[in-house]
């Protein structure tokens, strides 16, 4: 199952702009530097994304 990084529609377009990419898989998501895509990914699973996520709208 071929996936891809996907960039925030929040992101900047601007070169050096600030940017975390997820990549989806069927049970974990990644996360990267959108600078740095060669670097560490994060790995979690889909539970603690979703918790994040929500976690996130709620703080908002």
């Amino acid at each position: 199952m071929a996936t891809t990084w996907r960039k925030s529609s929040h992101s900047g377009t601007q070169s050096g702009s600030e940017c975390v990419e997820v990549r989806r898989f069927p049970r974990t998501v990644a996360f990267r530097d959108s600078k740095d895509p060669e670097g560490p990914k994060l790995l979690v699973s889909r539970d603690a994304f979703a918790a994040l996520v929500a976690e996130l709208k709620q703080n908002a």
